[in-house]
């Protein structure tokens, strides 16, 4: 792609273009406030998304641990976390991907986070390691063979060793993961901001703001922004998730970039994030994953998160929405910028590269 800031006849046409958008139409009724002049609620509607579902055939779908599914953990706390951000945020909308045992579509999982503009998008999950495979001596097979031609021709016998092979369940790996979009998916998520612009969902759109073109690129260079933006927070909630889950003693694998996998991350137009809640393969995190105390404290611990979340967005707002990401300070004095700085790198990187 052209770098669309490049001072060339075509670039400054495109300027000009931008220029006369920015004027005649609030850039809010774009893609959401960029500066907002007063006060706003900075949530308003949230999603949440309880990963996997029974499938028609009745069968379950996702992590299978020693007698439970991950299915069923999943909306089981996507249940309580619902309730609670309904007890503690009751002007907050919250939206339910999946609410029930059915497995629902990744596609539909989107389009239902976008269609009902989601100012935030939290998948549940549950973790699993792969089988370890294992082998053991099984004591020798005899094995005869042939020597020689014609009258030499001599009959040969010779011990093989013969070994057993066979899995064992993955016991060892517990704790938690939460994940946002990775950086090379950043195109697609510009895609799902771009396509899912708060404006374009209004009736007779173009009657209200004139033909504006998604394809655009005066369109795409906003569109751009508001994706940095929500890298930025995706990446920022992550942290406060599992900032939770350690203060509760949870073994915490950190916040990460999902390189595979995860559709709905990308598909979302507004910060996205995923949480593997624990390990179902670990008996003791089966048992934890499993118990209605180990679920209502997972769901305690992803609220606490968004209510400091709301905070870290609130004092943005209050700064007239600045565009560079404000450093969260977490309670134990731990300043979390590494991953915000190598999102803004990545970003950087590549805005010089096209």
């Amino acid at each position: 792609m052209n770098d669309p800031f490049l001072f060339t006849v075509k670039s400054i046409s495109m300027l000009k273009k931008l220029f006369l958008i920015a004027t005649l139409i609030p850039i809010s009724a774009i893609l959401t406030s960029f500066t907002p002049t007063e006060k706003q609620a900075v949530i308003k509607t949230i999603i949440i998304d309880a990963g996997h579902g029974r499938m028609e055939n009745g069968g379950h779908n996702g992590a299978k641990g020693s007698y439970s599914y991950e299915d069923e953990i999943c909306l089981a706390v996507s249940k309580k976390l619902v309730a609670k951000i309904r007890a503690e945020y009751p002007n907050i909308k919250v939206i339910e991907t999946r609410p029930t045992e059915n497995i629902v579509s990744l596609r539909e999982r989107a389009n239902i986070a976008n269609h009902n503009r989601g100012d935030l998008f939290i998948s549940i999950h549950v973790n699993a390691m792969p089988p370890i495979q294992k082998k053991e001596f099984a004591g020798y097979k005899t094995e005869v063979y042939y020597t020689g031609k014609g009258k030499k021709k001599k009959k040969q016998t010779r011990k093989i060793e013969q070994y057993r092979y066979y899995t064992v369940p993955n016991t060892r790996t517990k704790g938690t993961e939460t994940y946002m979009w990775g950086a090379h998916k950043a195109e697609d998520k510009e895609v799902a901001v771009r396509e899912n612009a708060p404006m374009l969902a209004e009736e007779n759109y173009k009657e209200k703001y004139g033909d504006i073109d998604p394809n655009a690129p005066e369109f795409i260079a906003l569109s751009l922004v508001k994706t940095k933006q929500f890298s930025q927070r995706s990446a920022m909630l992550s942290y406060m998730v599992e900032e939770e889950f350690e203060k509760v003693g949870r073994v915490s694998g950190g916040p990460k970039q999902r390189q595979v996998g995860i559709w709905v991350l990308q598909a979302t137009a507004m910060p996205s994030i995923l949480v593997e809640t624990g390990f179902i393969t670990n008996p003791d995190e089966e048992r934890y994953l499993n118990s209605e105390s180990g679920q209502t404290e997972l769901a305690n611990c992803i609220t606490k998160a968004l209510g400091s979340y709301m905070k870290w967005l609130e004092k943005r707002q209050q700064s007239n929405g600045a565009s560079a990401y404000q450093p969260y300070q977490s309670p134990a004095g731990k300043m979390e910028e590494s991953f915000l700085e190598a999102l803004d790198r990545h970003h950087s990187h590549q805005n010089h590269a096209e």
